[in-house]
Parts: C-alpha cells; sequence; structure tokens
C-alpha cells in the first residue's frame, strides 16, 4: 500500500514538472526585450532590430535601428538613460560576432556599436562603432607548401566609447582621444573645443 501512494504522489511531482517545461518553452517564442530602460525596448522584431516606445504597456512607436535577419544575434545588449545639456538621451550598446573561416585564414570579428538616441524626435545624435579582428592565418614559408606557421594578428577600427556622468562622450585609439559634448540646439553631439 505505501509503494503505491509513493507512486502516485511521484507520478503527480512529475506531472506538475512535465506541465510547467511546456509553459515555460511557449512562453519563450514570444518577443523577448533584448534591454529595457523607462518605456523603451531594445527588441528583434519584424525582420528589424529595433527600440519600441511603449505607453501604459504597449507597443507606440518604433524607431529602427537596423535590418536584422535570421542569423542576427547581439550580445551584451543594454539600454541606459542619461541627461545632457539638460536633454534626457538613451544610449543603447550591443555587440556583434562575426567569424570569417577559410582552409587557411579564420578571422573572428567582434563589433562593439554605441547609439545615442533623442526619443522625443526619434533621432540618432551619436554612434561610434569600434571593430577588433582577431586573425588567424596559415603561412607557408617554402614554395611547395610542405613548410608552414600559423600566425596571430590582432587589428582595430575605430574607437573606444566612454560615456561621461556629465553626459559627454570621449572616443579613444592609439594616436587620438576626441571629447565631444551635445549641444541641445543642434541636437547633436560636437566637438568640445568648438563649443
Amino acid at each position: 500500500m505505501k509503494k503505491i501512494i509513493l507512486l502516485v504522489a511521484l507520478s503527480f511531482v512529475l506531472a506538475t514538472a512535465v506541465g510547467q517545461k511546456k509553459k515555460a518553452t511557449a512562453a519563450s517564442k514570444a518577443t523577448v526585450g533584448l534591454a529595457k530602460a523607462d518605456n523603451l525596448v531594445a527588441e528583434v522584431k519584424s525582420g528589424n532590430f529595433q527600440l519600441t516606445i511603449t505607453e501604459n504597456g504597449k507597443p507606440k512607436d518604433a524607431i529602427v535601428i537596423k535590418a536584422a535577419d535570421a542569423k542576427f544575434a547581439p550580445t551584451n545588449c543594454k539600454l541606459t538613460s542619461f541627461t545632457a545639456s539638460g536633454t534626457k538621451l538613451y544610449l543603447l550598446t550591443w555587440t556583434e560576432v562575426t567569424q570569417n573561416k577559410t582552409d587557411l585564414k579564420t578571422e573572428d570579428i567582434t563589433t562593439i556599436y554605441s547609439n545615442i538616441y533623442e526619443i522625443s524626435s526619434k533621432k540618432l545624435v551619436f554612434y561610434n562603432t569600434q571593430l577588433t579582428n582577431h586573425i588567424t592565418e596559415k603561412v607557408f614559408l617554402d614554395k611547395m607548401k610542405q613548410v608552414s606557421e600559423t600566425q596571430e594578428k590582432m587589428r582595430r577600427e575605430g574607437f573606444e566609447f566612454t560615456l561621461n556622468p556629465d553626459g559627454s562622450v570621449k572616443q579613444k585609439n592609439k594616436t587620438q582621444e576626441n571629447k565631444l559634448v551635445f549641444d541641445a540646439a543642434k541636437m547633436e553631439y560636437v566637438d568640445s573645443r568648438k563649443k
């Protein structure tokens, strides 16, 4: 009798666990936001990577960032609000990783995007792209292609992006550094030395 009661109790536990798993997979098929801040959601929807502006939890409008195919998979997606020159702005950052591979060469390309938006006018007021390319290549040392070695290279393009607490922006690479401040009248970032 104890074995029967134990078997029935175990079957109830298993049925509950299986039922919960089915509910979780059904919920995961819905559109999920990659990042959220205030009434904004960064998401991939209808073939676009976009910022959806919501009102009372329902989509009201959208700012299309770029077209997105089935392979598009942004990582480290963050959406942050801040104030610059009395204007509320939003910084959207995300990373895209791609790989180009041939028999002799492999390129692992990491691109970090940083976009700043002014939402009331739905305007992109600043963008920055930083690309890092790690190349692994098999190089032949003789004409007969019998002796080879593997060489690794690192290439960097663009600027490293930093958002300062006052809303100004710093871009830096090996040879130069730029400091930009937000001009509310022009609705864009300008060189701090020219303002």
